[in-house]
């Protein structure tokens, strides 16, 4: 190939001189129209907020996109002839495939982070906020996996000893492929596990659940555990496929709402109107009560005592938990305050049935 304007530079050069230049020229353009249609689609996606957050986020992974795919056509218009070429080529192929696989993932984290800023779940009534948030976080943790694993692919299959293994992976198929999947089969379980959760919503982040009889609330869910934060501040890590598979409770599923008891024994003698009363007005000073459920029963008796239970309704199980302990405590201050014999005792009757005063047991000594 001749060129007669660059009889100045050694012909070994001129090839490549103009190869550079086109190059140049070639991002140049590409940056001007990315840059245009960058700033056209801002302006028309703003009023749609997962469009919007798509194009802001993706902006630097699609320019280089933009600049890398420009070379790649520049590259292809090289004579064979030339040194060097096919391999550069090769390796602008291979960047634009990783650009591709960043330009995928951009988005995929735009819209995760753009569904999670517009459903907060620090509010009181966060049960939707919660089941977004969950399928969100799976669901884009899985979509970042699938699109690792295509780059990946499609990274080996531009090479020609290893289109086999890249066909293989991205297919899934092949004696190595079964191989891969039984010994990953724990990994794989718990990735399905993952998808079952974020559609089925067995669990959600912030959830209060019973899991091996230690209470906690969810704190994360990855894409193969879930994180559980005890009331202690110790954390307890369960697969997500042991969720799937095993009984637990969970007590904000439907409604973060939640009826708690309060049990005492008492003495027979002890009259029960005065004490629901008290009960009740407890109840309306604390700012825990929601107002939906105050009952005063007696569910037990035995030879001593009666047993009577404060039924109770709050907002969420950690206010729950909080009236349970104030009524408990000050319920059995009203007791010992008004009705000192009201605790239960031990009855004795003495020799010829006479005197049958109620005799307190003697505490034993240590």
């Amino acid at each position: 190939m001749a060129f007669p304007a660059l009889e100045f530079l050694p012909e070994t050069y001129r090839p490549w001189f103009v190869l550079v230049l086109a190059a140049v020229v070639a991002v140049a353009i590409a940056a001007a129209v990315h840059q245009a249609g960058f700033l056209i689609l801002r302006r028309l996606s703003a009023p749609r907020p997962y469009l919007h957050a798509m194009v802001l986020g993706a902006r630097r992974s699609s320019l280089w996109v933009m600049a890398l795919l420009a070379l790649r056509v520049v590259l292809g218009g090289t004579p064979d002839e030339m040194a060097y070429a096919a391999g550069l080529s090769y390796i602008v192929t291979v960047l634009l495939i990783v650009c591709v696989t960043w330009l995928a993932s951009s988005c995929i984290q735009s819209l995760s982070d753009t569904t999670i800023q517009l459903n907060p779940y620090d509010a009181a009534d966060n049960l939707l906020a919660r089941r977004k948030l969950t399928q969100t976080r799976v669901l884009a943790r899985s979509a970042h996996a699938i699109a690792l694993l295509l780059g990946v692919s499609f990274v080996l299959l531009t090479l020609p000893g290893a289109r086999q293994f890249g066909a293989s992976l991205l297919a899934s198929a092949g004696v190595a492929g079964l191989v891969a999947g039984i010994a990953a089969r724990p990994v794989l379980g718990n990735f399905i596990a993952g998808l079952q959760i974020a559609f089925t919503q067995p669990i959600r982040i912030d959830d209060v659940l019973i899991v091996q009889g230690e209470w906690g609330r969810v704190e994360e869910i990855t894409g193969s555990f879930v994180v559980v934060r005890i009331w202690d501040e110790r954390r307890l890590i369960v697969p997500l496929q042991w969720f799937i598979e095993n009984p637990f409770e969970n007590w904000t599923h439907r409604t973060s709402t939640l009826l708690g008891t309060v049990f005492l024994w008492l003495d027979f003698s002890v009259p029960l109107a005065p004490v629901r009363q008290e009960f009740e007005r407890l109840c309306r000073e604390s700012k825990y009560w929601d107002g939906r459920a105050a009952a005063v029963q007696v569910t037990d008796t035995t030879d001593r005592a009666m047993q009577v239970r404060f039924l109770i309704s709050a907002a969420s199980s950690g206010d729950a938990f909080e009236l349970r302990c104030i009524l408990r405590e000050k319920l059995l201050a009203f007791i010992a305050a008004h009705h000192p014999d009201g605790l239960p005792r031990v009855r004795a009757e003495l020799e010829g049935g006479k005197n049958r005063d109620p005799i307190r047991p003697v505490p034993q000594q240590a």
